[in-house]
């Protein structure tokens, strides 16, 4: 048995890979699109049962390609956060999925106690926000009706996507999720691994109603599919997956994903470094007995605001136009954009920033705003990097880079001149899929953790500008259009 499939169920799809472990690529894929929807300001949604329903398509489809006979196993990994709550007996969710990006909660995460706020920051290593699961779980336990009954009848569940789709996969036998998913709920103790009574009791979330954590390499349990049962072995957050599928399993290690926003994650081997700088402390995967740690920073908009220079601003017709505009101009003509749509992630987290487009003249064109745009994502890269250098002690030797933006070479080439560090594009876009695909194959024996890093195929590597001085001077003029964003400032 040389595949392992990988189900990648993402915020706006579903898509299953088959990997075949002896030649190291993907022989086939497929795709489902996923809806979501906006009741109201801020809120967004999806239907639970969509995603399983598309994920079962996929995941029917590519064992009819491989084999069941030839699978030895299927890997998963998600969208992180998205809250799922739903009635054992059937399976059936008692409402909406609650999206990562929804707001809903702002209001509430921000009015906790101070020494709440400590708990989550020591025990969970995340910032208290709407972002993350918890506060979403306790809306729904206030004001769906149905779960008060069912919480009695001890037929209530809560988790993150992949618990769900396990769940129903499973035919409703196994309730479990990842160390990595767990990570990022507001309510696990990322040092003992395991939910934190004190957190929970915090959010009035019952335990009981929560799944069984188990390191990512776990056996989760046997998918039914065509009639046919086979093992969910190895399970990841996204962002996680990405960092594995990189081959980032040393200290030091560093991926960036370009997506609608960009997340950076940092390897920092077994020591769990809590942050002062405004990052996440978060973990990596576990595999075995070996967990490693990772601090993790996003920025809200990146491919976004490429798609907002296309959409809104009628400046390209594709977003694949904006590397030859951005190289038909020498510089950026003095002019500096801070992506603060939905305001600013790390290292800042404020909410209520809002976009900003400074050092306009007479003489400022279209290129000058594009490559403006363009590099505003790098320099977004850099505020993280450097957050995490200060607070881990740890120097980045290299970025590995994927998703949509990397496919950019004059950002990747920026990226390099204005980090420092050389930027590594890998072959193979799709490092989240092959993430959960390697773990799945670590978990069934196919491969060993020190395989993994081989198993990542380089494409190009972008090495930085020597002279470091126009890049240190620009990222400065930089932060200082940041501060002008900030509405605290």
């Amino acid at each position: 048995m040389s595949y392992v499939i990988s189900l990648d169920a993402g915020t706006t799809s579903v898509r299953a890979f088959v990997y075949d472990v002896e030649t190291g690529r993907f022989v086939h894929r497929v795709q489902q699109e996923v809806s979501q929807k906006y009741p109201r300001l801020g809120w967004v949604e999806q239907d639970a049962n969509e995603i399983y329903y598309k994920a079962v398509y996929a995941l029917n489809d590519c064992v009819r390609f491989a084999d069941a006979e030839g699978i030895a196993g299927i890997g998963i990994t998600n969208q992180r956060e998205t809250v799922v709550v739903w009635n054992a007996a059937t399976g059936e969710p008692v409402a909406p999925a609650i999206v990562w990006q929804c707001r809903r909660t702002s209001a509430y995460c921000a009015a906790l106690d101070e020494e709440t706020k400590r708990l989550i920051r020591e025990q969970t290593g995340l910032i208290p926000d709407a972002y993350f699961s918890a506060s979403k779980i306790k809306w729904i336990l206030e004001n769906i009706p149905e779960t008060a009954a069912l919480l009695r009848a001890g037929k209530l569940r809560a988790g993150t996507v992949d618990s769900y789709l396990i769940y129903k996969l499973t035919e409703r036998k196994s309730f479990v999720t990842d160390f990595t998913n767990a990570s990022r709920t507001m309510l696990f103790d990322i040092r003992k691994l395991t939910w934190s009574d004190t957190l929970a009791a915090r959010f009035e979330i019952p335990q009981e109603i929560l799944p069984e954590a188990r390191p990512c390499d776990a056996v989760m349990g046997e998918a039914l599919i065509g009639g046919r049962k086979i093992p969910i072995a190895g399970v990841l957050g996204d962002q996680q997956a990405a960092l594995f599928g990189q081959g980032c399993v040393r200290e030091g290690d560093a991926k960036i994903t370009y997506g609608t926003g960009l997340f950076l994650l940092f390897n920092t081997g077994e020591k769990c470094v809590p942050s002062s700088r405004g990052v996440l402390t978060t973990i990596g995967y576990t595999v075995g007995n070996r967990t490693a740690y990772a601090l993790e920073g996003s920025a809200f908009n990146a491919g976004s605001a490429i798609q907002w220079l296309r959409d809104e601003m009628g400046l390209l017709s594709s977003a694949e136009e904006s590397e030859r505009i951005a190289r038909s101009v020498p510089d950026n003509g003095g002019v500096y954009f801070v992506p603060a749509f939905t305001g600013l992630g790390a290292p800042y987290w404020d909410p209520a920033a809002r976009g900003l487009l400074t050092g306009i003249t007479r003489g400022t064109s279209r290129a000058h705003v594009v490559r403006a745009v363009l590099e505003s994502i790098a320099y977004g890269a850099r505020d993280l990097s450097e957050s995490m250098e200060e607070d881990s002690g740890i120097f980045l030797r290299e970025i590995r880079c994927d998703g949509g933006a990397s496919a950019n070479g004059f950002l990747m080439q920026f990226q390099a001149d204005v980090s420092g560090v050389r930027i590594d594009r890998p072959a193979e876009r799709e490092s989240t899929a092959l993430g959960a695909a390697l773990m799945c194959a670590v978990s069934r024996g196919l491969i060993g953790l020190e395989d993994v890093p081989r198993l990542r195929r380089n494409g190009k590597t972008f090495y930085p500008a020597k002279e470091r001085a126009e890049y240190d001077a620009a990222f400065a003029k930089y932060r200082s259009a940041v501060r002008r964003a900030l509405i605290s400032e």
